[in-house]
């Protein structure tokens, strides 16, 4: 999820087609100093360090929990996924380095660790190996991970690496499922046995055939699920800006299960203008944690922002609100 959750191509053997789509022309030109003043308010940085230490900013001045992800994506080389495994066992680490009132979780998608994405056909590979190596780690040093869905091309391979890493005994490993496709309805009896699990309705474009369109029936199925999630004594991770739906969560399907505080969570994205909201909430003892992204480069971030435009270009004049809503 990172910004949604509002996340790459290198065959062998010669030259081959890529089926991605080109961005937009009109968000191409979009100069490069532009994208990053849309972007800052909502990126950590250009570095770990900085993204650690908004980490314990956002936790000491304002009591908030976090999840780290680091913006990676378009993988084209083996060199570039390696860097991204390695990053995040270098976040591993950070996380693990600072006390447990301060520790943030992590999420990480599987298309960050393979130049051969399901998404244009490709099989995945390293990706499973990489996910195993972090979640290794993590649970070694005392940190939780989260395994991002992305499009509905990852999904059986998304739930399929949940299920074999808690059989595994790594229970320190949550998952994430998007409200919006038809499918998730069945998913919820394939995640292992009490996962932690964030619920989203997704950023991801889906044609009509395997998702819903409407957002208010997408936010529906938030609640839906939550309920059936809570009642089968998982961990629920809350993910939405929306204060109605938020507060019909704790309002309305919270009572229903029965479920202490210690039960779920509420998650928004860093930057989002919500602090009087997330104050009322901590007032009222329930815990809530900011999804921060940040990225290696600004190129990186801008790169990823220009994606973010193509496929969601409404994203300019939410931006613009929020900015407005700061002052």
């Amino acid at each position: 999820m990172a910004w949604g959750n509002l996340s790459r191509m290198a065959f062998g053997g010669g030259r081959r087609h890529d089926p991605r789509p080109a961005v937009n022309p009109l968000i191409r030109v979009i100069p490069a100093f532009l994208v990053r003043f849309f972007a800052s308010p909502y990126v950590a940085g250009d570095s770990l360090a900085k993204a650690v230490a908004v980490v314990q900013k956002c936790k000491r001045e304002r009591g908030l929990w976090s999840t780290l992800d680091l913006l990676a994506e378009d993988i084209r080389t083996a060199e570039q996924a390696q860097q991204n495994l390695d990053t995040y066992l270098q976040m591993v680490d950070a996380a693990a380095a600072l006390p447990l009132d301060q520790r943030p979780t992590l999420s990480l998608k599987p298309s960050s660790y393979t130049t051969s994405p399901l998404q244009l056909g490709g099989d995945a590979a390293g990706s499973f190996a990489a996910l195993e190596q972090i979640a290794r780690r993590a649970a070694e040093r005392g940190v939780d991970i989260s395994i991002d869905m992305e499009s509905r091309h990852w999904t059986d391979f998304t739930i399929d690496a949940l299920r074999r890493l808690h059989a595994q005994g790594l229970r320190n490993v949550g998952g994430v499922l998007q409200t919006r496709l038809h499918r998730t309805e069945k998913d919820l009896d394939a995640l292992p046995k009490g996962m932690r699990v964030r619920l989203v309705i997704g950023i991801y474009r889906e044609p009509a055939e395997v998702a819903l369109t409407d957002k208010p029936a997408m936010k529906g199925r938030m609640l839906a699920f939550a309920q059936t999630l809570l009642q089968r004594g998982h961990y629920v991770e809350f993910a939405s800006h929306d204060d109605v739906y938020v507060r019909r969560f704790l309002e309305q399907v919270v009572p229903k299960t029965g479920a202490g505080k210690d039960r779920f969570e509420v998650q928004m994205l860093y930057g989002v203008p919500r602090e009087r909201f997330l104050a009322d909430l901590q007032r009222q003892g329930i815990k809530a944690r900011l999804y921060v992204p940040f990225a290696l480069s600004w190129d990186m971030a801008i790169q990823y922002l220009r994606r973010r435009l193509d496929e969601y270009p409404a994203m300019v004049w939410l931006v613009t609100k929020n900015m407005f809503a700061r002052r």
